[in-house]
C-alpha cells in the first residue's frame, strides 16, 4: 500500500512542477463553465419561465457549476492515453516484472492528479463562478454529505471506465479514438450537458440506468434534493454495483492482456 501512496504523491508533485499551467487551466475551466451557464440563462430567458419541469433557473445554474466541478477534477482521456503510450513505447512490459499491480498503479497515479486538479482548478473555478452567478447550498445536510459520497463514487467509477477503455487498446494496438468515444458517451449520457429531466422518454429512463449517469447526474441530483432518501441509498448501491462490475472488468482485461503483450517500440 505504501508504494501506491508514493505513486499518488509523485503524481501530485509532478503536476506542481508546471505552475504556469495552473493559470491556463483555470482560465480554460472558467470559459467552459461560463459558456455552460450562459446556455441555460439563454434557454430559460427564451421560454420566459422561471421554472421548467419543476427546475428553477438557479437550480440549473447550480447544476452547471457542479457539473463542471465533478468533471473538472477527473481526466478520463489522461488515463486512456497513458495506457496507450505505455503500450506503444513498450514500457508496459516492465510492469509485468514489478511486484505491484499495474491497474492499481494507474488508479493511484490518477488519485494524485485528482488532488492537484481539485486544489488548483476545481475549487478556484467554482468559487469564481459562484461569485458571478450565485450557487445554491445543498438541499439538506444529508444531501450535502451524500453529494460528497457520490462525488467520490463518480471519481472511482470514471477512473475504472477509463482504465477499462484503455486496456481495450491491447487488442486494437492503439488508444486512438478510445478517449474520444468515452468522452462522447459521457457528454451525452452523464447528464453533463443536459440533465435527464429534459430528456424525452424512453431515452431518459435508459440514461438513468447507464453507468455514465453516476458520473454527473446523480451527484448533482442528490445535491439539489431531487431524490428522496430511499432513492439516494438505492442509487448509491447501484453505483457501487457498477463500480464492482468495471473493477472486475479492468482486472479481467489486464489478466487477458498480459498474456498477449506485443511491444511496438522501446
Amino acid at each position: 500500500m505504501s508504494a501506491y501512496l508514493a505513486f499518488a504523491r509523485s503524481a501530485f508533485h509532478a503536476q506542481l512542477a508546471y505552475r504556469n499551467e495552473v493559470w491556463a487551466n483555470i482560465f480554460g475551466k472558467l470559459v467552459q463553465v461560463f459558456a455552460r451557464v450562459a446556455i441555460w440563462l439563454a434557454a430559460f430567458a427564451g421560454i420566459g419561465g422561471a421554472v421548467v419541469e419543476g427546475v428553477s433557473l438557479q437550480q440549473m445554474v447550480t447544476y452547471a457549476l457542479l457539473g463542471g466541478a465533478v468533471m473538472g477534477a477527473t481526466r478520463p482521456e489522461r488515463i486512456i492515453r497513458e495506457i496507450g503510450q505505455a503500450l506503444k513505447s513498450g514500457d508496459i512490459a516492465v510492469w509485468l516484472l514489478k511486484p505491484i499491480s499495474y491497474p492499481v498503479y494507474v488508479f493511484a497515479n490518477e488519485c494524485g492528479s485528482f488532488g492537484y486538479r481539485l486544489m488548483t482548478q476545481v475549487v478556484p473555478t467554482v468559487a469564481i463562478t459562484a461569485l458571478f452567478y450565485g450557487m445554491l447550498p445543498p438541499a439538506s445536510a444529508f444531501d450535502g454529505v451524500m453529494f460528497v459520497a457520490f462525488w467520490v463514487l463518480s471519481f472511482v467509477l470514471l477512473s475504472l471506465m477509463s482504465a477499462f477503455c484503455g486496456f481495450i487498446a491491447f487488442w486494437l494496438m492503439t488508444s486512438f479514438s478510445l478517449d474520444w468515444i468515452l468522452g462522447a458517451l459521457l457528454q451525452l449520457f452523464s447528464g453533463l450537458l443536459v440533465p435527464f429531466w429534459f430528456f424525452p422518454e424512453p431515452l431518459a429512463t435508459v440514461a438513468r440506468h447507464l453507468p455514465f449517469a453516476w458520473v454527473v447526474y446523480y451527484p448533482n441530483a442528490v445535491y439539489l434534493g431531487r431524490l428522496s432518501t430511499a432513492e439516494v441509498w438505492l442509487h448509491f448501491g447501484l453505483g457501487l454495483a457498477w463500480a464492482a462490475v468495471f473493477l472486475a472488468g479492468v482486472f479481467w482485461l489486464w489478466r487477458c492482456a498480459s498474456t498477449r503483450i506485443t511491444v511496438q517500440g522501446g
